[in-house]
């Protein structure tokens, strides 16, 4: 699917006149994140989009760092909400895709009935907790994603790093062709350089929103995660999920098609 210059890869499915969701992934991992959860969200009657963000496709690899930046991704979900000609949809995003998501429920309302963040909490609650070590020194990989060396390095050996961080053999594959790493971690330098509290500014959302947590995750701690309340507005419903590290869709995909279903009927 073409957006402005860039070409996505899209896959929709799921029962016709079904509610739209739009599920957005995060780093390093593309769509694929969902494989165990769409087919549970079209069980319950919805209707699925997921594609590979900007970098991931390969139509869609821009060279600068300029062009990842946060306000050009949220672009590019709407982007690809318009050529479906689809005006609402509930929105999901993890990891990267969460900070998308919530800046696209922030700024776009009109466009979104429902939330479901993954992991990533409200980027104001995340700049708060950022005050803490607990979340700094979770936060301390960021500094090698945005190196020059930082492809170099996460490709070594296959994907060692990567690989213990918890990416799976399989998902590894796009990200060890020649230059697919670097779109992925523009993300990073796009965003996190310089002012980060100026680049995490997200309004408050309005509208019904849940967000899922993982007690294991060694990225995104407690604090920004039960921080978010205090920037959701309307309806909100915090879930904790005992033993679950960060990669919720992989490893909670039953949880989390079963959030996404329970916020699709509450209202």
């Amino acid at each position: 699917m073409t957006v402005g210059e860039l070409t996505f890869d899209v896959r929709i499915g799921g029962p016709e006149g079904g509610t739209w969701v739009l599920l957005l992934h995060g780093f390093p991992v593309n769509s694929s994140c969902y494989d165990a959860v769409v087919p549970r969200l079209h069980e319950s009657g919805l209707r699925t989009i997921v594609f590979d963000q900007r970098g991931y496709s390969p139509g869609a690899r821009p060279a600068g760092v300029d062009d990842y930046r946060l306000d050009l991704l949220a672009g590019d979900a709407l982007g690809v909400l318009d050529a479906l000609g689809v005006h609402y949809a509930m929105l999901v995003g993890h990891d990267w895709g969460g900070i998308v998501a919530w800046h696209l429920a922030g700024k776009h309302l009109d466009r979104f009935t429902s939330l479901v963040a993954a992991s990533t909490g409200h980027p104001s609650a995340m700049r708060d907790a950022l005050g803490s070590s607990d979340q700094r020194e979770r936060s301390s990989y960021i500094k090698d994603f945005i190196a020059d060396d930082a492809e170099e390095k996460l490709s070594a050996g296959k994907g060692a790093l990567l690989r213990r961080a918890g990416v799976t053999a399989e998902e590894l594959v796009p990200l060890l062709e020649p230059g697919a790493l670097t779109g992925p971690l523009n993300w990073y330098r796009a965003n996190f350089t310089g002012n980060i509290a100026d680049t995490l500014a997200c309004p408050p959302v309005e509208i019904p929103t849940t967000m899922i947590w993982g007690d294991a995750d060694d990225a995104l701690g407690r604090e920004q995660a039960q921080g978010s309340s205090r920037y959701a507005y309307s309806d909100y419903r915090f879930c904790e999920l005992p033993g679950v590290d960060h990669w919720i869709p992989q490893n909670a995909a039953a949880a989390l098609a079963s959030e996404i279903a329970l916020r699709s009927a509450v209202f």
